[in-house]
Order: C-alpha cells, then structure tokens, then sequence
C-alpha cells in the first residue's frame, strides 16, 4: 500500500484521534472544527450513541463495527465540492476491497457512494458541513462501515463483511481507509481531478444500464441508469430520448 506525496495533499498531513464512545463522529469533527482545528483529521469511535445517516436517519452504531469521520477545512472551491462524494466512495471502496477474500462477492458503488456487497448495502458515507465563525469553511466525511454486525432492516438489504467472509478488525480497515482516502483525495486534487475520478468511480458502480427507480422527497422516477454526468449528478433516461439529471435521491434496482 505505496503512497507516493505530492500534489495539494499528502499522507503525512492527517492525524487521527481514536476515541472510544461518542455522540457521532462526524459532530465530533464539527465542534473540534468551531474550536478551531486545522482540518485533515479522522476522528473514529468503538461506537457512537447517536450516529446518523442521510436525511436525518438514525445509523445502526454497536462496537464491531467501522465509525470514522475525515475533518477537512476549506477543500476545494464551492464549485467543485459537487464530486468530493465521487472521491470518498472510491477510496472507502477500495479499502473494503483489499479485505475481501479471493472469490468473493463483487463490490461495487451505488449511487452517490453506498458500498454494496452482492448487492446488499455495507458501508454508507455523510458529508456534512457548515460555516465556521471564522469565515473557514469546515466539511466532514463520515463513513459507518458493518464488519461484525449489521442492523435487523433497512431501507435496502444490508449485510456486513463477516457475513461475506471477510476477517478484518476496526483498527486493520481504517488503516486501509486511512491510506485510500489519502491517495484519492490527491488524485481529486480539489477538484482539479475530477475526470479522473469519475472514471473511477464509473468503473466500480452498480447498475448502469440497468432500470432503476430513485426515490425523491416528492416522487419516485424510474428509467435507465445511463450513468454520471460532469459534475457526479445521477443521469436517468426516461425514454422517448429524454434524459433527467438527478442530484440526490434513493436508487432501488429492479
């Protein structure tokens, strides 16, 4: 697991504060942002007593399991804050693949970054963020990953990487994050490299070609997932030669 430095960010710019219970991860990372920490810090947690998914959900937190949250301070220009996304799912995909045994079921994206293990969901990623009174702005990644357990139901099938045969602690996974995340973001470079990022995470997505629905907050659409425009927005062909970009929502194949 080489890492070459250079380019807007290296490894030897991260630091890492290891907790054992707290709140959220990501909170963590947002009061240490108020009290003015420079950024580029992962804060993870054994577990968390008020962990949260998108939309306000309440994210399934026991020990065993991955809670990690990246601290970064003005990342990239506003423009280009759109395909950050896009870079996390591919690093924490690529960390969850270096544990998979040989022969196991394919890992994949699903749009805008849920990691799915033969199709069922393992991993989801929330980037929050907020303006500090400083004028900085301050954006967290947080990531909850299932290793050991994993919640009785979701809104889609879900699973762990001990139910599909992985043998990876907390500490082992997030050291592969710790890299992963660091290479990727060098690569996004701000922004700067967001075509090559959108080639990778293409390369490891789920479902384009096939017909999906997305949920919205208002209605559900349904079409062919014709894949990720420009700037990482979901492109749904509903026929007749119309095409709808879709910058979030809930995918459901099938």
């Amino acid at each position: 697991m080489a890492f070459e430095s250079g380019g807007w960010i290296s490894l030897d710019d991260f630091r890492h504060v290891a907790l054992d219970a707290v709140g959220s991860t990501n909170s963590e990372c947002l009061a240490r942002a108020r009290q003015g920490d420079p950024g580029n810090l992962w804060v993870t947690a054994i577990r968390q007593t008020g962990g949260r998914g998108r939309r306000g959900r309440a994210w399934f937190s026991e020990p065993g399991n991955l809670y990690a949250s990246l601290l970064l301070i003005e990342p990239a220009p506003v423009e280009y804050l759109h395909s950050l996304p896009l870079a996390v799912a591919v690093a924490v995909h690529r960390a969850i693949r270096q544990v998979m045994p040989p022969g196991s079921a394919p890992v994949e994206i699903k749009w805008p970054n849920d990691i799915l293990i033969d199709g069922k969901k393992t991993c989801g990623i929330l980037l929050e963020g907020e303006s500090l009174p400083d004028g900085r702005r301050a954006l967290v990644i947080g990531c909850g990953i299932n290793i050991a357990v994993q919640p009785d139901e979701g809104l889609y099938p879900v699973t762990s990487l001990a139910n599909e045969g992985a043998s990876v602690s907390p500490d082992e996974l997030f050291a592969r994050l710790f890299l992963t995340m660091a290479k990727t973001l060098q690569v996004w470079d701000r922004g700067a490299g967001i075509a090559t990022t959108i080639e990778q995470w293409r390369a490891a997505a789920r479902g384009i070609g096939e017909t999906i629905t997305v949920n919205l907050p208002d209605r559900s659409l349904s079409g062919r997932f014709a894949g990720i425009d420009e700037a990482g927005r979901l492109v749904l062909d509903t026929g007749n030669g119309m095409t709808q970009a879709i910058a979030a929502g809930d995918v459901f194949f099938g």
